[in-house]
């Protein structure tokens, strides 16, 4: 008999989180265990222990780094930080997720131009792509594994390709959000974390079955160098949240009022900072998290709250309650993109539905069984404070945009 869910007393991730958490005797999760360490390191010592770490990395002649960017939510902040005080000159590298908003392509072109930076765009064949997304929506339910592939091995293969040994990433999303490692760990960027976590357990190589079309032309960008390759130039890839303490509120304030960053609000989330690029991200894609995993990034974010002590685990509740269910948008952008029927797109998620979260009560028809459905249900006036500065109007638009190769609104279906 499987162990009933247990939630942790402080925050709102349960022993069913997709990373995997443990609780202490008080049952707390080693998520808010490991964020606690955020109120007790001397962070002056572990800046300093950053300088040190990228001095051998200065170049007199070319790129000192490379960031990967996608001019969403942290990307401002971080090339801040390396351009600005650490006085490196940084290398931007970016995948084109080919789900652009015009949001997200205005941001990524006024962080290239405030900061003066270079910057390589990788546009993989639209065509293999489509091919790739239609075989891991039906493998693993997911409509995002080119992306995730894509957006963790471009900034490794152009490190190896340029010679640019470090690479130089946010915040670990394992350490983050179930405190995985400690940040005195000292975690560094892995080609097993990427496969088990980012990948859902799926190298490029793995989706080459007898069952699929798929072939060597599709998937060779999404390989992740060999270890030779890495040696070679020394590739190290290290996360900026182990040595700044990590508060990404905190960090989009300052993006949005020295920056220029632009936000926009969404409807399954109150954070109005991160995904703006994206179409998908807070709405086709988040709402598969629910369907898989329970729960949706509205989670994520009341967690983060809570864990900062911005909100209190009711108010988290309510937020989570209020918002996870909501319908997602621009579904027809999607399948018109894909080239499917939006019944067959629902018919192939439904094979993914967890059945710890979603009972079929009639053929098609789902219940969703709230783990927080006990809860007294109540009201707050309190919403956390995430400031939408964007006019951006999406509503007239009839596709994706365009960063180099892909689909825009002028060519509706020549993807």
């Amino acid at each position: 008999m499987k162990k009933p869910i247990q939630f942790c007393k402080k925050c709102l991730y349960s022993s069913e989180h997709p990373l995997g958490l443990t609780f202490n005797e008080k049952g707390i999760c080693s998520g808010c265990l490991i964020h606690d360490e955020k109120d007790v390191l001397d962070w002056n010592e572990r800046w300093r222990k950053l300088e040190k770490l990228v001095e051998p990395y200065r170049s007199r002649t070319s790129y000192d780094c490379i960031i990967p960017v996608s001019g969403g939510h942290d990307s401002y902040f971080i090339v801040d930080l390396v351009k600005n005080r650490l006085g490196m000159n940084p290398l931007l590298v970016t995948y084109n997720r080919y789900f652009n908003t015009p949001l997200g392509i205005r941001n990524l072109a006024n962080l290239r131009i405030n900061f003066d930076s270079d910057i390589l765009i990788q546009n993989v064949n639209p065509v293999s792509v489509k091919n790739i997304t239609r075989t891991t929506l039906r493998i693993m339910g997911s409509m995002y594994w080119p992306i995730l592939a894509g957006q963790t091995v471009f900034p490794v293969q152009t490190a190896v390709n340029y010679q640019i040994p470090l690479i130089i990433w946010g915040a670990h999303q394992g350490l983050e959000q179930v405190g995985m490692f400690s940040h005195e760990n000292e975690i560094e960027m892995t080609r097993r974390y990427r496969k088990d976590h980012d990948l859902m357990g799926y190298e490029a190589d793995d989706l080459l079955t007898i069952f699929d079309e798929l072939g060597e032309s599709d998937i060779f960008q999404y390989r992740y160098p060999d270890d030779q390759m890495l040696q070679r130039v020394g590739v190290r890839g290290i996360y900026l949240g182990n040595y700044v303490r990590w508060d990404q509120r905190v960090q989009n304030h300052r993006s949005i009022n020295k920056l220029g960053y632009l936000s926009a609000s969404s409807d399954r989330t109150f954070d109005t900072y991160e995904h703006v690029e994206c179409f998908n991200y807070m709405n086709l894609h988040d709402f598969i998290k629910l369907l898989k995993h329970g729960y949706s990034r509205v989670t994520d974010h009341a967690t983060r709250e809570i864990r900062h002590g911005r909100l209190n685990r009711q108010q988290g509740l309510f937020w989570v309650k209020k918002m996870q269910c909501v319908k997602p948008r621009f579904l027809n952008y999607f399948c018109d993109w894909l080239g499917v029927d939006e019944n067959a797109l629902t018919f192939i998620l439904n094979q993914h539905r967890n059945p710890i979260f979603w009972e079929e009560t009639r053929p098609s028809r789902w219940n969703y069984n709230d783990p927080h459905r006990n809860v007294i249900d109540f009201k707050t006036s309190l919403k956390p404070e995430f400031v939408a500065n964007s006019c951006f109007e999406i509503d007239g638009l009839k596709g994706y945009v365009t960063i180099g190769k892909g689909w825009t609104p002028a060519n509706v279906g020549k993807g």
